[in-house]
């Protein structure tokens, strides 16, 4: 999947991530811009010491088996 559709699919997508992690902000969304890596990153801040990186890896994998985003 190129950048371009994975950003389309993103901007899709942010009102599922809304769902599943309710301490997301749009200005957070807006950070991501569909980027893995950048996504994971803004869960564990949300997060904090309250989940490790591997355990946001492992959710945003489950989250995106069901959304094919990446």
């Amino acid at each position: 999947m190129n950048s371009d559709t994975i950003k389309g699919k993103w901007n899709q997508l942010k009102g599922e991530a809304k769902k599943q992690w309710g301490n997301l902000t749009d200005d957070d969304l807006l950070k991501v811009e569909g980027n893995r890596d950048k996504f994971v990153g803004v869960l564990q801040e949300r997060y904090g010491e309250a989940k490790s990186k591997a355990d946001v890896e492992r959710e945003v994998d489950t989250w995106n088996e069901q959304h094919k985003l990446w």
